[in-house]
């Protein structure tokens, strides 16, 4: 791969403004090359005898030795000094901008050179402002963890031994001053306090480990053993999340007085933890923001050497390396303090274990996954066969027992098809996110190392695919089969089983079937449920927006409940849809996902004060009043024609909406002055044709619902039940295709608002006075 492939992909895309326009430079150069070629270009016999003559002397310079590589320094010295004169310029506020100098602006075509060299200093001394504003940053936010690290030491010399003796006496050998807190070492118990102190002690005696607050040379103070008088000043934060967490940090205050219990110092360490995986995180990335760009600056000027045919490289990047750009040790030292900091407060001292935390490894791809998901889809694959040959062999779609198979039985198989669709559609997802560098698992907030690839989800999709198969088709071998007519009863619960083996499986608390993704699952689950009381973050509407496509599963789910609690299942019949209870629950269910999509968008608006959520807010609102009368009109038996245009027009609307939020806003796209034309400026996917036609799929899949409106049987042979299984998986596969273009513009213009580092909560808050006394 080319460097500048290379140098995109790896940027970080929030700071994508930041780095060195790679290819701008790179343009100008391509000017200098082709200004060259018209002007210095040879006659044919004139290149062909030059080259001959060049091979020549080559052949005899290999054994003379007078190679360029044993020319003098000097030489080469001077020639560098006569192209370029690199020099900082001070202005008013101190900060200084670096500028070159072309000592050869006199020869002909040298515009395109100087040209080169401004742009080069705009773009250097933009990542150098940029570069430092960060490190100073970081170190302010090092001084922060310093002393919630403090706190954090006291607190647990505190919470682990409580007897506690208050003198001027330093009973703690080798390293505590006279006013330090003493502690008094008990016979039974205090034994972690002890080796605490212990830790502490050790990390006094090394002289390199003087934490993280990021001072310079020897006047950075690291994680000393705080006294504990540093509690009298600390007070725990309270987080404000929802309504209740609110209303107590009101009567209580925003900061809560320390009880010194148990699970306040559990709370904190694991609060206090997440902020260092981030800082660390956060630092791991100004490394690899500063090497990146100087390896840029050396690519370009060694492009230029070459093109130019001078030697200006090493005079331009000798100042690169001089800057505090290139010698700056800040961020270094920082991260080796903070990776000796996690190691001995939370890993036990054990540095392997630490780093395994701070840096997760890539997971490893393991061929069982692979086989087995590729053995579950070929049993899939000849169990649909053996099926087709079932109902061939019964001619059930011709028998009279067709239409009360399709009422009673396709719907509750149906459920699991929706959920194995949508799966696959998300695996898919992951495959392309990966494919195409987007970072998807930093988006949806996963937990280093615990995201599921693909391979992982075409497992989950196939076993339950194998499941439901094996199912349906036990299902109409049961009937087949005279020796099992009596299992009638137990023939009709097979859905039902399978239904609570799947939930039983989501819920399951034990460390199986990738616990961390489920439980994950349902706590975005749980606050799209509750979306009035918790902040929303983009894994819940995102997750609430799959919602929105599994209509028809929430719909199946319901009829579960009335198949099998009032209709008579023995028998196979029911009579759910002459219920009026049935029906309203039948909107009321449809309308449900929209709606927590619509609270969301109001809580963002009070929250942000963006009036482009109000929008949003109103398009789930058109949406729900489509869904509504659309279902009054399909229940009704003489079809009024009032219903059908009322109907018809929210549906109209409320396509046209939905369609152009999903292009223009969602997707970021038919943006008319793009520099891709009706696209947007940036894009991953190399083929531009493939964004014009998700928008003419996207356009096709959602006038689908006018099918429904209308009542057109497009298909004759299908079932209705069949039909509308149909719609419902377009409608997935349109949501599958939509998730990868939503992801793919919030990690390119981060369109959500989402910073590129998690804001992670500290626990701790110093008093005013506190602050000086640390």
């Amino acid at each position: 791969m080319k460097f500048g492939k290379e140098f995109e992909a790896q940027m970080v895309q929030e700071w994508q403004e930041t780095y060195v326009d790679y290819s701008n430079l790179k343009s100008i150069l391509k000017d200098i090359l082709r200004f060259k070629q018209l002007n210095n270009a040879p006659s044919p016999m004139a290149a062909a005898i030059k080259g001959k003559l060049k091979r020549n002397a080559s052949l005899y310079r290999a054994f003379s030795g007078l190679t360029s590589r044993f020319r003098p320094d000097s030489t080469l010295k001077n020639n560098e000094d006569e192209v370029i004169l690199v020099s900082a310029v001070q202005e008013g506020d101190g900060e200084g901008d670096y500028q070159t100098m072309f000592l050869r602006s006199n020869e002909e075509g040298a515009e395109h050179e100087l040209v080169f060299f401004r742009r080069l200093d705009d773009e250097f001394n933009k990542v150098i402002k940029f570069y430092k504003k960060n490190v100073a940053e970081v170190i302010v936010e090092a001084d922060e963890l310093s002393k919630q690290m403090n706190a954090l030491i006291a607190l647990r010399i505190k919470v682990d031994n409580p007897v506690i003796v208050q003198n001027d006496v330093n009973l703690v050998p080798n390293g505590f001053s006279s006013n330090s807190s003493s502690i008094d070492h008990p016979t039974n118990g205090g034994n972690q306090a002890w080796s605490m102190m212990n830790v502490i002690q050790e990390e006094q005696k090394e002289e390199d480990n003087d934490g993280i607050n990021g001072g310079e040379g020897n006047k950075k103070e690291g994680f000393k053993a705080a006294p504990l008088e540093v509690l009298d000043h600390v007070k725990i934060n309270v987080e404000v999340g929802t309504p209740l967490s609110t209303l107590k940090a009101v009567i209580r205050s925003s900061k809560s007085d320390l009880s010194f219990s148990r699970k306040e110092l559990r709370t904190a360490e694991e609060k206090i933890t997440r902020a260092i995986v981030e800082f660390y995180r956060k630092l791991r990335l100004l490394k690899s923001y500063c090497f990146l760009n100087q390896l840029a600056f050396s690519k370009i000027m060694k492009k230029y050497d070459k093109i130019s045919s001078r030697n200006a490289s090493k005079a331009y990047l000798q100042m690169v390396d001089k800057s505090y750009f290139g010698s700056s040790d800040e961020v270094t030292t920082l991260t080796e303090r903070v990776e000796d900091t996690y190691a001995k407060h939370f890993a036990n001292g054990n540095r392997r274990k630490g780093m395994k935390k701070l840096r997760p490894q890539a997971k490893r791809e393991r061929h069982r996954i692979t086989f087995l998901y590729g053995l579950f889809s070929g049993c899939s694959i000849a169990l649909t066969v053996a099926i087709i040959l079932n109902l061939h062999a019964r001619a059930l779609l011709k028998s009279v027992e067709r239409d009360q198979y399709m009422v009673n039985i396709f719907p509750l198989y149906s459920l699991f098809g929706y959920i194995a669709l949508h799966m696959l559609m998300y695996a898919g997802n992951i495959y392309f996110w990966k494919r195409y560098r987007i970072n998807f698992p930093f988006i949806f907030g996963f937990k280093q190392g615990t995201e599921l690839g693909y391979r992982q989800l075409l497992l989950l999709t196939s076993g339950l695919s194998l499941l439901t198969l094996a199912a349906a088709i036990s299902h109409l071998d049961i009937e087949i089969d005279p020796r099992t007519q009596t299992f009638r009863t137990l023939t009709e619960l097979i859905p039902l089983f399978l239904l609570i083996l799947v939930v039983s499986i989501a819920f399951c608390p034990f460390n199986i079937i990738y616990r961390s993704s489920r439980f994950f699952l349902i706590r975005c689950a749980f606050r799209c449920v509750c979306a009035p009381l918790y902040e929303v973050t983009l894994p819940d509407f995102f997750l609430a927006d799959q919602l929105t496509s599994q209509v028809q599963a929430f719909r199946s789910l319901e009829f579960y409940i009335c198949y099998y609690a009032w209709g008579n299942f023995r028998e196979r019949s029911n009579k759910c849809e002459d219920s009026e209870v049935y029906r309203v629950f039948y909107i009321v269910v449809a309308i449900v996902p929209y709606s927590l999509r619509f609270i969301q968008c109001l809580r963002r608006l009070l929250e942000e004060k963006d009036a482009a959520h109000g929008v949003n807010g109103l398009k789930y609102l058109s949406t729900i009043a489509a869904v509504a009368l659309r279902t009054i009109y399909q229940f009704q038996k003489q079809k009024a024609t009032t219903w059908l245009v009322l109907a018809a027009a929210t549906s109209g609307m409320a396509t046209i909406f939905n369609t152009y939020w999903d292009i223009v806003i969602d997707w970021g796209l038919l943006r008319r002055k793009s520099s891709n034309p009706w696209l947007r400026d940036k894009l991953v996917l190399p083929h531009k044709v493939v964004y014009f036609l998700a928008m003419a799929l996207n356009c096709v899949l959602r006038l689908v619902w006018m099918q429904q409106v209308l009542g057109i049987q497009t298909v004759l042979f299908l079932h209705g039940t069949a039909l509308t299984a149909v719609v419902a998986s377009l409608e997935i596969i349109r949501r599958g295709i939509w998730n990868f273009f939503r992801l793919e513009n919030e990690h390119l213009n981060n369109v959500g608002k989402y910073r590129a580092f998690k804001s992670v909560p500290l626990p701790f808050c110093y008093d005013h006075n506190g602050d000086n006394s640390m």
